[in-house]
Formats: structure tokens, sequence, C-alpha cells
């Protein structure tokens, strides 16, 4: 049960866990159409090669058809990696159909030499796996599926001795493919898991857990830069008399009340909000597609009680407070930095009014 175990982990998850290959697998996915884009260039011009030799090559005309279909395909796929989200399904699924048309183009070029061993085909095997990282099951479902194609085709082609010879070498080098595929997905994908971890490492606040500055800004840059996005809600907030708190109980109370705050933080918002820790005494929370100006008092309303609520003070009775400015993005900023100077002009009028715990800008 324990091979199995593991074999069904290195199958469908490449070694590492679900979770944890979930994690990276949009990586994985943008990588494929990077490195396929170019492979289509490649494609493009050996079939367009091709075809215009096949118009003076007797050899070569009898797949003339074939060279032009696989050019035009190949140049339209081009076109598609620049239109699609490389991390998308559809990208991958054109990525398997082109493995395919290879495949295809190796069993044309054995056809026209049948006395003579499957190579091409063979190589192909051996090449394709190697491009392409996915959960080694569905490649283990394309190889399989091509070598079955290949035999079944090639049966009432080739003379029976060589096909024999090729059956053999074909079902050896599937399985060869197949493993090759585990352990270059495995590894790659280890690669990713290691980067992940490092970016993780350089983007994380370690007094929170939470996002640091860097982290913060370039996910709302990134998300005010989208022009599918629709409206947000940035939340800028501080600790009151975060300095007295330092001043009496110490900088390790006030370590562990920035700390108290960015957990209760984080465990509110728990979808894809960006959360985290400007600096200091500083937070950010910037939800994404919502431009409601009542729903922004609201949830700068919940803040404000539930850090009184969560956060504890060594002095009995003594209750956090919070204050927060609040800018709600409709499209009229141009960037973050003019989003972040509304959000902290409003900070700096709710901390100026006593009456009010959080401010909404303009």
């Amino acid at each position: 049960m324990k091979i199995l175990s593991l074999m069904w982990n290195y199958f469908f998850y490449c070694g590492i866990g679900k979770e944890e290959y979930n994690a990276i697998k949009k990586n994985a996915y943008i990588s494929n159409c990077v490195v396929w884009r170019i492979l289509h260039f490649l494609m493009a011009a050996v079939f367009g090669f091709l075809f215009v030799t096949s118009l003076f090559n007797d050899l070569l005309a009898s797949n003339r058809v074939f060279y032009l279909v696989s050019f035009v395909y190949s140049v339209i796929v081009i076109s598609l990696f620049y239109i699609l989200r490389n991390d998308s399904i559809v990208a991958q699924l054109i990525i398997y159909l082109s493995i395919s048309l290879l495949f295809l183009f190796a069993c044309l070029i054995t056809q026209n030499k049948p006395e003579i061993p499957a190579t091409t085909f063979i190589v192909f095997l051996l090449i394709a796996p190697m491009f392409m990282i996915d959960r080694p099951f569905f490649m283990a479902i394309e190889l399989c599926a091509a070598s079955t194609v290949f035999l079944v085709w090639m049966h009432s082609v080739k003379p029976h001795d060589v096909w024999e010879m090729d059956a053999i070498n074909v079902i050896i080098f599937t399985i060869v493919g197949i493993f090759l595929n585990i352990i270059a997905n495995s590894v790659r994908i280890r690669e990713f898991t290691l980067t992940r971890k490092i970016n993780i490492q350089k983007d994380t606040d370690e007094l929170t857990g939470l996002n640091n500055k860097g982290a913060l800004t370039r996910e709302i840059t990134r998300f005010l830069e989208d022009e599918t996005t629709d409206g947000g809600i940035m939340f800028m907030m501080d600790v009151d008399k975060f300095k007295s708190i330092n001043d009496t109980y110490g900088h390790d109370i006030g370590d562990d009340v920035i700390g108290q705050l960015g957990r209760f933080l984080g465990r509110k918002f728990v979808g894809d909000e960006i959360v985290g820790r400007f600096g200091g005494d500083e937070f950010i929370v910037f939800i994404k597609n919502n431009g409601d100006p009542d729903e922004a008092c609201r949830i700068a309303a919940d803040i404000v009680a539930g850090a009184s609520d969560n956060v504890i003070l060594p002095t009995t009775g003594q209750k956090l407070g919070v204050s927060i400015g609040v800018a709600v993005y409709g499209g009229g900023e141009q960037n973050y930095h003019e989003l972040f100077k509304k959000a902290d002009m409003a900070l700096y009028k709710a901390k100026a009014d006593p009456q009010n715990n959080y401010w909404l800008a303009d």
C-alpha cells in the first residue's frame, strides 16, 4: 500500500503533495507556455521549410498538405499564446494537442520509409515529456495513446519483422518516457516550490506573518494596473497612542500588540484581500472589486471594534484603539502612490478627530 501511495503521489502531484502542488501549479503552467511559445516558432519554421521543400521534392510531396496545415496551426497557436492567459487550462490543452501533432508527424516520417525502424517516433517519445510540466498522469496517457496509434497504424504498413522490432522498442521507450516525465516534473516542481518558499520569506513580515511593505506595494499595484478590475477600497490604519504603549509596558509588549493586531486582521480577511503590515504600527488592508463607500465605512467600523475586542493589553479593562483612513478606488487614481496618499491623508484626519475612529477620503 505504501508503494501504491507513493506512485499515486508522483503520478498526480510530482511527489510533493496535493496542497503544495496546487500552490505552484500556476507557475508551472506559465513556464509551459513560455517554453512552448518558443517551440511553436521553431515548429512553424520547420513545417514552413518542409512545405516549401515538398514543392520540389517528390519524397516529401505526399505529406505536403500536412506540412501546410501544421505550419498554419503553429502560427495560430503562437497568436493564441499572446491572447490566452498563460496559466489557463485551454493553453495547456493546446500544448498537448501540439505534442500529438508532433507524434503524428513522426508517424508520417516512418510511413515514408516503412522498412527502416521508427527512430523519429522513439526520439519524440523521449524528448516530448521533457518539455511539459504537469501531472505525469496526463503525459502517461498522451504517450500510451500515441504509441497505440503508431503500432496499429504501422501494423499494415511495415514489414512484419520491422514492426515487431518497433513494437518492442516503442513499448520500452514509452515506459522510459513516462519515467523521464516523472523525473523532469519532480525536479522542476521542486524548483518552483523552493522559489515559492524563498518569495514567501522575502514578502512576509516576521512579526505578524502578513505581507510586508514590499509585497503590499507590489500586489496592490498589480491589481490597479489590471484593466479588468472593478474598483477597490484601501484601509490604512495605525494603533492609537502606540508610543505610550511602548513607553508604559516596554517594546516587547508593543511588539506583542502589533502581532495580535496582525493575527486579528489575518483571521478577518481570508479571501483574496491584500492584507499586510506597512511598517511600525501601520497596517494596510485592500479590498478588491468593491467601490461602495457605505460598505467601506461598515468594514472600517468592524475593524475598529474587532481590534478592541481581540487585542489584549496588560492593564485590565484597557482597550486598544485604532484609527483608519479609507480611500475608495474607482479608477481615478493613476497608481498605487496616489491612492496611498489619499488613504494616508484620511488617516491623518481620523487621528485629528477624537469623535471618529475612521475617515473616508473625498
